[in-house]
């Protein structure tokens, strides 16, 4: 396969924009180029999807999302390098100018929100996740001395991850807000500070701060910042130009902290609790047919770019249970179910660029990366689509009646696999979970290919 040429990507998806002038700003995710229009009128949706190395356009609460793939980061360098800012660097009352002009409904507003929240800290989350599992795997198997120096180290970089995930969540949630991140992130690192260095009994001007612990906590500081956000841009309204530099990070801090460790604070625990006990109860009244539901529409979580939304349920069930029996249990068999379903279609493909698209989607599904299949083979094609539905729900039904579990937070599918083991040392859940992703993948490749042959004997 011919290496891209991403400075001709650049400028062509830069052209189909309208121009430099006409990008706000520029960020990514781990598949996705994501810009903000002034005018978001000025780009052609159809016409950017015929530009070669685009694989589709999402386009979401005024947000344009390319779908690149993996390699989305090479493209970003060349982007950024035509003095295109960085998304929460952007002038406030450009950006809010042209977001008015392009909101949507109160749900994808929602979903938008939170997943562009948790969209650009997902490489974190990786990180430390995996290395949880890598330190389970040196102590239990290598026999490394768990007191050891090196285990120290790694395991300062795992903790890390969810203890100052408040820290993470501050600046990517200001900068979605198109607020000052930094000041999301100060925000966020409060709440830490007063979870370490709390006294026994805490008040604030005679009210009485919750005695709540906040590292590793998602819907505290997500309401602390929607306060901020209100509370920053009318001081920004209002405040003398002058006094700006001073005074607007002063007054908005000495407002948000407080209000948020009295009100908000207390009320995104309460609410995170609550959500977790919720979604605690669905899964354990019917866990098969729970892991089976996440397992048969995951791919269309992805296409329509909801699938990071489910990351707060994740991270509460973390912190409930320890370890993710529902959302990545069932997306892990979804994925390489698409990988199975895409395999298939190269097999059947007479093109050979249709085969190759196949083989490569199929590849990188089976690695946990499914846009390129999903937007690639799936739903342009229909049949594959149904395969792939079919072979995550019957692997997400067995993972949930076996009662099978992704102890860390990873990309599911197989390049996870250190995901799976039991920081106890037994084997019986990684077992399971490949079988499980396995099943799926020879499931959705069988449903895949005898549709298909249908399909394509119909149309000769």
């Amino acid at each position: 396969m011919a290496q891209k040429d991403y400075k001709k990507l650049s400028d062509d998806i830069i052209e189909a924009c309208g121009g430099v002038d006409n990008i706000l700003s520029a960020s990514h995710c781990m598949t996705r180029l994501r810009v903000n229009l002034k005018d978001a009128s000025k780009l052609n949706v159809e016409e950017a999807k015929k530009i070669p190395g685009v694989i589709n356009i999402i386009v979401q609460n005024g947000e344009q999302q390319f779908v690149i793939g993996q390699d989305v980061a090479s493209l970003y360098e060349e982007v950024i390098k035509n003095d295109i800012k960085a998304a929460g660097s952007v002038d406030d009352e450009e950006a809010l100018k042209a977001d008015s002009q392009t909101k949507g409904s109160v749900v994808e507003t929602i979903l938008s929100y939170v997943g562009g929240t948790f969209s650009p800290i997902i490489p974190v989350f990786i990180a430390g996740g995996l290395i949880g599992a890598i330190i389970s795997l040196l102590t239990t198997f290598a026999h490394l001395d768990a007191n050891s120096g090196t285990i120290f180290v790694l395991t300062a970089i795992q903790q890390a991850m969810l203890y100052f995930l408040p820290i993470y969540i501050g600046y990517s949630s200001a900068t979605r807000l198109k607020t000052n991140p930094y000041l999301g992130a100060f925000l966020g690192a409060v709440l830490v500070y007063v979870t370490m260095n709390r006294p026994e009994t805490l008040d604030f001007l005679g009210i009485p701060v919750a005695n709540i612990g906040y590292n590793g906590q998602i819907f505290p500081v997500i309401l602390g910042t929607l306060f901020m956000s209100v509370v920053y841009r009318f001081l920004q309204k209002h405040l003398p130009v002058v006094l700006r530099t001073v005074l607007l990070p002063v007054l908005t801090m000495i407002i948000v902290v407080p209000v948020t460790l009295v009100a908000l604070g207390p009320l995104g625990y309460w609410v995170g609790t609550g959500l977790a006990n919720a979604v605690l109860a669905v899964y354990r009244f019917a866990p098969a047919i729970a892991v089976a539901i996440i397992g048969a529409t995951t791919v269309w979580l992805v296409f329509f770019g909801m699938n990071n939304a489910t990351y707060p349920v994740l991270f509460l069930l973390l912190a409930e249970v320890g370890s993710d029996p529902l959302i990545c249990t069932g997306m892990a068999p979804a994925n390489v179910a698409v990988g199975g379903a895409c395999l298939a279609y190269a097999l059947l493909a007479k093109d050979a660029d249709k085969r190759g698209v196949g083989i490569s989607s199929g590849i990188t599904a089976l690695s946990g990366i499914t846009e390129p299949g999903v937007y690639g083979v799936l739903f342009p094609n229909r049949y594959p689509l149904i395969g792939a539905m079919v072979g995550g729900g019957i692997g997400g039904f067995i993972a949930g009646l076996f009662g099978l579990t992704q102890y860390v937070v990873a990309n599911p599918g197989f390049i996870s696999f250190a995901a799976y083991i039991n920081p106890d040392g037994t084997w019986g859940n990684f077992w399971g979970m490949m079988g499980v992703m396995c099943l799926a993948v020879v499931v959705s490749f069988i449903v895949t290919y005898l549709l298909g042959k249908k399909a394509l004997s119909k149309k000769a």
